[in-house]
This record gives C-alpha cells, structure tokens and sequence, in this order.
C-alpha cells in the first residue's frame, strides 16, 4: 500500500508539471511522440547497451538524455504478432490469428485510433503493423496509422497546435543485407564478438559485419528525424522512443523465444519532463505502449488492454529497480512462416525473470526452426538471398565444431527448457531435467500457467483456437521456397510440395 500511495504522489506532481504548458488557447499541450523502430534487431547491438564494436552516436546520445531499459522485450519473436501486441496492449493469444505471421488482425482497440479520436494527427511510415492482410477483417488503413512516404509529408497535414503521433518503421537491420556491408561498415572483423551459439569463422563475422553496418544505417536514421523536429521546433513537447521489433535473423534469434529474439533496445527521452541518464531493469513490454502512450495522452485506457502502464517508472527519478511487480515477462510463439508440413506452427510460451528463462514446448515433436532440410523459421532469406551464417551451418554440420551448434539451433527440443542465466547468459545448457532445479521448474512452470490462465490463452483454457489452420495471406508464389541454387549448393534433390515448385 506504501509504494501505491508514493508512486500516486509522484504521478499527480508529474502531471501537475505537464498542466503548466498550454497552447495558445489556453488548452493544456499534450506530447507529441516519435517512434524510431528497428528491424529484427537484438537489444545487445549498441554502443549504449554494451557492444564496443559498432558506432551508434546518435542512438547513445538520446540515451544519455533519457531512459534506457534493460529488460525490455517484445511479445512474440516474430514481426506481425509483435507489433500487434504493442498496438492493442495485449497478448498474442487474445489477438486470434494476429498472433501468427502473415495473419490477419482482430477488429479491436488499437492505441492509434483512440488517440485519433482524442485529437492526435497520427501516421505510419514503412512497415507499421505487419506483414499480414488488415482488411481482411475490415481494416480501412493499416492498424498501425494512416501510411505516409515521409514525415515531412505527415507533419504538412497537422493542424497549428495539433498533438501528433508518428511511427517510422526502418528496414534496418532486416535481411538480405545489403552487398558487401561488411566493407562498408569499416569493421575490423575480428574485433567481432560472436556469441557462442554461432561458430567464429570468417563468414559469420562478415555476416554480423553486414548486420552491424544497418544498425549504423538505422542509426543515421535517428538522427534525421531528431534534426527534423529540432528544425520544426518540436523536439521540447516530443517523446522520442527508439527500440526494435524483435531479435536479430540469425540462429536463435527471430523465432526463437530466447533472450536472441525477445528481447530488444529500449530508449526513451523527453528531457523536458523525465530526467535523463538513467538505465532501468524493470521488465517492460512493446504492449506496455498502448497503456503508456494512452496515460501520457490523458486518454483512458480500455479494460481489455491487459498490458501495464510504465508511465510511474516513466516520471520517476530513480534508476535500477522501481517497480516491484514488474520482476519477470512473459512471451509466446505460434507460426511464424508457413515452413512444415500443413502450415503448423511450433507453439510456445516463456517466462523470463532476472536469474531464469523457461520455455513450454507444446508440440516438441514438431521441428523448432522448420522442417528439414531448409529450416525456413531461421532466416527464410536464405531460400532467395545468400544467408552466410545459417548456409555455414548447413554446409558444415558434420564438422564436430559446428555439430553442436547445429543441433542446438535446428534440431527438435524437449517440451521444456530452463536456464539458469547467471552460469549460462547464452542459454544453451538446458537444466529442465536435472533434480537441483526440480523446485524452481515447478515454480516457474506454475507461475506460467498462472499468468496464461489470467490472460485467456487457449492453450491452458477451455477457450479453443486453432492458429494452424488460420490464413496465410502471404501469397503462394512469394512463400519461403528453396531456390534452385540453395538446392544445388546443399546437394538437396527431394520434392517438398508446399515448398518447392
């Protein structure tokens, strides 16, 4: 009761202290927000957040100036069921076929159209919700906003006073690559750290030598749009917010509900009200937007949204921990692209804390990154566009170096997994069977359950859904599907008939 009362003395003086500024009508300003997204990008890849490697000035700068979260993740590692959950505040298994890549999306709240209703000029640029089909269940305009081809075009349309929302959505770091990024980024490759999951050959250092320079790419971005507002003297009443979707497309990473594709960069920066300088680990959530965006808009906050408000955590002047119910997140997975036979899935669900990660498999019999030989779910780039990092490991699987890589990566897992983060930050020693972490599976797997009970998912209710059978509206000839080159190269002459033509 002691910290609700403290955290509402502290929200009513925050709130007090925006009510100072009015417009010129009198009427009191509500912030702008830019949103600065990323692509299929880790939240270990800055210089802010660690890596010594790549250069992101721009992106450590706004850091230095607010608040970085170290624990922040998205809901799903996959783009269109990510992005869906920050929209509506909620969680994927409440969203029906918007918890799958290439779905649809529900007619349900959405924190943009409730902002555009309260006044906010709001707009897209790039990717905004997806890829999936919106209209196919009556969406006018992409989930996400009205799309626009930039922001100058965007900020034209606002009206003198007008509180606005924009979300730009790079391209950067999504594959393919561009050609020879390696050389472009001006990386000394072996100054590279690559992560124990992946082998350390030249091919996957010039391979996150690629990656790195789009991250530099999209770092350049960041600072177009903060000079932008700067220049239309919007930067002082402007939230800016950079993170990522969703992990990096390497082994481990998009898909996988490891730390490699959940959790993300987190930054947010409003110099004018929240004090800068700070890192927080508080477990925060892209569904947390929807509530926080709704809260600093002073628009109320629909019952269904099941995410939380960080608004507290926001308006505070501490750093490290703040808010005590935020110690853990939960994160799931259905289909991700349509690679085994039928169009299934591999459905999962997760709890991460500070010390452990546990992974509920429900279908373990089922092939985690795909089925063979092509393992579409890591990287379905490869099948088009050269993918060095996964190509190595196909070519090389029986080297005894890259054996063990390989089969952590592609290779069927057990229905659940545990990690014990402190001795194994890379979460590749699976301690889901041995007796010393009998008690706390059994804590972690019950709290799960719990929260999954709480929030209606189908897969531990009544309540049934079948995400397999649900839509794939990428169309047919644009599907992941082995090029004939990939063919030739791994030496792979079998027919798969929803794959291959």
């Amino acid at each position: 009761m002691k910290y609700y009362i403290i955290a509402s003395i502290i929200m009513s003086a925050f709130f007090a202290g925006c009510g100072k500024e009015t417009g010129r009508n009198g009427v009191k300003k509500r912030p702008n927000f830019l949103i600065l997204m990323s692509d299929n990008h880790s939240w270990n890849h800055l210089g802010t957040y660690g890596d010594q490697v790549l250069k992101t000035p721009n992106i450590d700068k706004v850091a230095s100036e607010g608040i970085q979260f170290n624990n922040a993740y998205c809901a799903s590692p996959s783009c269109s069921p990510a992005r869906a959950a920050m929209l509506t505040g909620q969680d994927i298994w409440r969203l029906g076929e918007a918890a799958n890549l290439w779905g649809g999306f529900p007619k349900v709240k959405v924190y943009p159209d409730l902002m555009t209703e309260a006044g906010y000029h709001v707009g897209i640029e790039g990717k905004g919700w997806g890829p999936g089909k919106a209209e196919a269940n009556g969406w006018e305009h992409n989930p996400g906003g009205v799309r626009y081809d930039s922001f100058e075009e965007f900020y034209n349309e606002i009206e003198k006073g007008q509180p606005w929302m924009y979300w730009y959505s790079s391209r950067d770091p999504h594959r393919p690559f561009r050609k020879d990024g390696w050389k472009k980024s001006k990386i000394d490759l072996s100054s590279i750290e690559v992560p124990p999951y992946l082998p350390d050959t030249e091919e996957v250092r010039k391979d996150i030598a690629d990656y790195y320079y789009e991250i530099q790419l999209f770092d350049r971005e960041v600072a177009s749009y903060i000079a932008l507002i700067g220049e239309m003297g919007q930067i002082e009443n402007t939230i800016i917010i950079i993170c990522s979707d969703n992990g990096w497309q390497m082994p481990r990473g998009l898909a996988n509900l490891y730390d490699f594709g959940t959790k993300i960069p987190l930054i947010i920066s409003w110099p004018e009200k929240f004090k800068g300088n700070r890192k927080i680990d508080d477990f925060v959530t892209l569904n947390d937007f929807a509530p926080t965006f709704l809260e600093l808009a002073g628009i109320d906050i629909p019952a269904e949204m099941n995410a939380k408000s960080f608004v507290n955590i926001l308006a505070s002047e501490k750093e490290g921990r703040i808010d005590s119910d935020r110690s853990f997140v939960v994160t799931g997975r259905e289909r991700h692209a349509f690679v085994r036979r039928g169009g299934a899935g591999y459905p999962g669900r997760a709890i991460r804390t500070n010390d452990y990660l546990y992974i509920r498999n429900y279908e373990p019999d089922r092939w985690p990154a795909g089925d063979p030989p092509l393992f579409g779910d890591v990287d379905a780039h490869m099948l088009q566009y050269p993918a060095p990092s996964k190509f190595y490991m196909l070519t090389h699987r029986e080297d005894e170096r890259v054996r063990p890589l390989f089969d952590q990566a592609f290779n069927k897992r057990p229905a659940e997994e545990l990690f014990d983060l402190a001795k194994d930050p890379y979460q590749m020693n699976n301690v889901a069977d041995l007796s010393e972490y009998a008690e706390i599976k059994k804590k972690l797997s019950d709290q799960l359950t719990d929260y999954l009970i709480s929030s209606e998912d189908p897969r531990e209710t009544d309540a049934t859904f079948d995400w397999d059978a649900s839509e794939y509206y990428m169309e047919g000839d644009k599907r992941p599907r082995p090029g004939q080159k990939a063919i030739e190269a791994l030496g792979l002459e079998e027919e798969y008939d929803y794959l291959v033509e």
